[in-house]
């Protein structure tokens, strides 16, 4: 069974925050399923996106995996991005983390 969007959510940011790092939401989204997208700041200058990443293919779908989808970008592009998934479908989440920690915690 796949945790709801909003837990899922939630216990990212508990975790970040367990960690040392920094994270807030940046965006509601769809509390049963709305995709999620992840800002990560490494502190270094880097800002990067993470999206969900394809599920075709993959047996455990109870996990959410992602994959890079900017990599060492500026936040301007990132915001462009993230208005054409708005575009696309409204209902998706954004959480953004400073990793202090220099570990995203998110599997990929």
């Amino acid at each position: 069974m796949r945790l709801t969007s909003e837990f899922w959510v939630s216990a990212y940011i508990r975790a970040a925050q367990a960690a040392g790092d920094f994270a807030v939401l940046r965006k509601r989204g769809a509390t049963e399923a709305g995709a999620i997208f992840i800002i990560v700041d490494d502190m270094k200058g880097n800002v990067s996106l993470f999206g969900p990443a394809p599920q075709a293919g993959l047996d455990d779908v109870s996990d959410r995996t992602f994959e890079c989808l900017l990599e060492a970008s500026d936040p301007l592009t990132i915001n462009d991005r993230l208005e054409k998934e708005k575009r696309f479908d409204p209902d998706f989440w954004v959480v953004e983390r400073e990793a202090h920690s220099g570990n995203h915690g998110l599997r990929v």
